[in-house]
């Protein structure tokens, strides 16, 4: 696992974004993971950036989401879909046909997880995988007891996460109680994989998924056992990992050695 801390949330953006550029510059067909929620907003931001002024091309993408509310239309305004459309897939010449999300309102949600399991073998799997990191320590809706071998499937939301999703709707009725999400077994199964985390509320978790236990009770832990890992966070996300020196030291010992790979963030 490399830890990349930098100064700011737009640094951190831009660091992720420059490493899936990397990735579909190499192969223009890249199979893109990808998440929803603030933390990776800048870094879409970026990518539309790189779209729109250096020609960024996004044609050949295939991208897949972590997640969707069960019960929510593509067209809600708290959906994922909805917030995907929004902040990347609109701004962006990805092809319709390539975007996956999971689909809330599916006859047999069963079916329907089956069949997005198939979807991925069937582009060859995930290149790159981006997440964001609960302040629970989970990722995607793999809320804590969640099976490290878990597979793309329903999940019941805890009643922190509902409590929490709260104010994004008019009452506590129409909150989802359900998501259609990726496992960590099928996350795990990326080729490689960037962990966003930005702000000091993320500092405690942050710390625990990357230099903790690896537990169930921290979903996010289990990235340890994977091969090809980036963390990137902001200072104040890194504010209580203990080696956090140490990381620096690797990173810039990297960007002397490697600089057209590294890349320095600023």
């Amino acid at each position: 696992m490399e830890v990349i801390i930098t100064d700011s949330y737009e640094a951190m953006s831009a660091q992720a974004a420059k490493m899936i550029a990397q990735q579909i510059l190499h192969k223009p067909s890249s199979v893109l993971g990808l998440a929803t929620g603030s933390t990776p907003v800048g870094t879409y931001k970026e990518l539309i950036r790189m779209h729109k002024e250096q020609g960024l091309d996004f044609s050949k993408v295939v991208t897949f989401n972590l997640d969707e509310y069960v019960g929510l239309p593509p067209s809600h305004n708290q959906s994922y879909r909805y917030f995907m459309d929004h902040n990347l897939f609109h701004h962006i010449n990805v092809p319709t046909g390539h975007i996956h999300v999971p689909y809330g309102h599916a006859e047999s949600v069963l079916d329907f997880c089956a069949w997005y399991e198939s979807e991925i073998k069937r582009y060859g799997g995930i290149d790159i995988q981006i997440l964001g990191i609960g302040g629970d320590g989970h990722i995607a809706f793999n809320e804590p007891g969640s099976s490290l071998g878990s597979r793309t499937r329903l999940k019941t939301l805890t009643q922190e996460t509902i409590t929490d999703n709260a104010r994004f709707f008019a009452n506590m009725d129409e909150v989802p109680r359900f998501a259609i999400t990726m496992g960590v077994g099928t996350i795990l199964e990326a080729r490689k994989i960037i962990m966003l985390a930005n702000g000091s509320k993320k500092a405690k978790i942050v710390a625990e998924a990357i230099e903790g236990p690896v537990s169930s009770q921290v979903s996010a832990s289990a990235l340890q056992l994977h091969r090809d890992v980036v963390v990137i966070l902001d200072k104040e996300a890194a504010s209580k990992l203990k080696r956090a020196d140490y990381y620096k030291w690797v990173y810039d010992q990297k960007a002397k050695l490697m600089p057209a790979l590294i890349g320095k963030a600023t």
